[in-house]
């Protein structure tokens, strides 16, 4: 295993690099997570009316789920020319395309005023989004990762993760003041828009902070290297990244997949589907709702950090199955709390369930990065957990939502969660630990080139221990 010899940035830089990323992921996972929040409350009704209550919402879901089928596609789009540019741009321009997107919802005519046209401008404008943010993960913890040394690494990368809490939170606060103080009528006719045009002025705040950081010293000096061999004629045009991933990160690319299943499939389950099951089976008011997740995403977003420098001093491994094995143990305490219909088992419920997700969510950006060497780290981090997420994230709270339908029962979607956490566990448990990995020592397990002589030697062992 290679040593954590990587010299670490200055504080305050290292600092201004956390509040870039992680301001820019909370504002891609405000846009994201607002559109899900709106999706149960009110798009049902706003883009697919007509239908039976529980239908429109399954409708709903599915255009949220489209968002996700396009994050594969931003992975392999981003991930490309983030490991060819750089991480800084295409940073840039994930907020870009998410803002603007998320700001068109805001304007867009509903059913009533187009007809049809109007879900499938919905659509569109949610693929966009899920472009966006297929190319924003990878981005925003790398940058992270890699300006930092290995000690503290999986404190200082779990700050761009609790930009998810922390997009949830504006994206529920939001909502949930809209909804204190509009009437319904007012809320459903025009006050769903104000969340969505809000965006225009966050991204602008983004930009302004991501636009002050610097590229990553070890993606530099990675392609310094590249350059210096390539003009040097000791190797062939590089491969492409996604190509590079493939052939020499298959197996990583595959624990990074299985490790996202609980993790994906327990947050949407616990942030989004509980909107719907809360309010139809539990007989709680959509305010209610609103606010539990609200209070326990807070927690969510001050234990990520608690959870990341766990995993510097034991292990990204141990951490990661202990949310995952807790996860799959909550899930039938979690409904029955919740049947309870009172306000502080609904709160129990959401914030143990968060925080033990967050013992998967808070590693995991450091754990994915010192999987990956550096000229196929954004391709190799990005497609493992984006093309999950298809599998996973996309359809939880439509496959929750339809088993609700059927079984008016919460042991089907309780079994499901078990499920997808015996996946992620198995996934962990035959993964190697990865924390005190040197980034820039991270290197493919076969080379294109073939060394001769010392270097070969040395590249093996290297390999070998890495």
């Amino acid at each position: 295993m290679a040593s954590g010899t990587t010299a670490p940035p200055p504080p305050a830089n290292l600092r201004r690099i956390v509040a870039a990323s992680l301001i820019g992921t909370t504002i891609e996972w405000y846009d994201f997570f607002l559109y899900g929040s709106a999706a149960a409350l009110v798009f049902n009704e706003l883009f697919f009316p007509g239908s039976d209550p529980l239908v429109g919402t399954l409708l709903s879901f599915l255009t949220y789920a489209v968002g996700f089928a396009a994050r594969p596609l931003g992975a392999l789009v981003f991930g490309h020319y983030g490991d060819r540019l750089g991480r800084k741009k295409l940073l840039v321009l994930s907020l870009l395309l998410m803002g603007g997107a998320t700001f068109a919802i805001g304007l867009l005519p509903t059913h009533a005023t187009i007809g049809t046209a109007a879900p499938v401008l919905l659509t569109v404008l949610r693929l966009v989004q899920g472009f966006a943010l297929g190319g924003e993960w990878g981005g925003a913890v790398l940058l992270v990762s890699e300006h930092g040394d290995a000690r503290r690494r999986g404190f200082w990368a779990s700050w761009p993760q609790t930009g998810a809490p922390a997009g949830q939170l504006l994206a529920t606060g939001v909502l949930s003041l809209l909804t204190a103080v509009l009437s319904d009528s007012a809320f459903g006719s025009w006050g769903w828009r104000i969340p969505f045009l809000l965006s225009g002025v966050l991204v602008v705040v983004g930009l302004w902070i991501r636009l002050s950081v610097d590229e990553s010293p070890v993606f530099q000096q990675a392609l310094a290297q590249a350059e210096s061999r390539k003009a040097a004629r000791e190797e062939e045009a590089e491969k492409l990244p996604v190509v590079s991933v493939l052939r020499h990160h298959w197996r990583d690319v595959l624990v990074a997949m299985g490790a996202r299943m609980a993790e994906n499939i327990s947050y949407y389950v616990i942030t989004a589907f509980i909107l719907v099951y809360a309010t139809t089976s539990a007989g709680v008011s959509k305010q209610t709702a609103l606010n539990a997740v609200l209070i326990a995403s807070a927690v969510h977003f001050a234990v990520i950090p608690a959870w990341g420098a766990l995993s510097d001093r034991v292990g990204r491994r141990p951490v990661y199955l202990l949310g995952a094995a807790g996860v799959g143990l909550w899930m039938f305490p979690f409904f029955r709390l919740i049947d309870t219909g009172g306000f502080g088992n609904l709160i129990l419920a959401v914030t143990v369930g968060l925080v033990l997700h967050g013992a998967m969510y808070a590693p995991q950006a450091a754990f994915f990065s010192e999987m990956f060497a550096t000229r196929m780290r954004y391709s190799g981090a990005s497609i493992g957990t984006q093309f999950a997420s298809v599998a996973a994230g996309a359809p939880a709270p439509l496959i929750a939502t339809a088993l609700l339908a059927d079984y008016d029962s919460s042991t089907p979607i309780a079994l499901y969660v078990i499920g997808a956490a015996v996946l992620t566990l198995i996934a962990v448990g035959v993964a190697k630990e990865t924390r005190h990995r040197d980034l820039a020592d991270v290197e493919p397990t076969t080379d294109d080139r073939v060394p001769s002589g010392a270097d070969a030697t040395a590249r093996a062992v290297d390999t070998h221990t890495a």
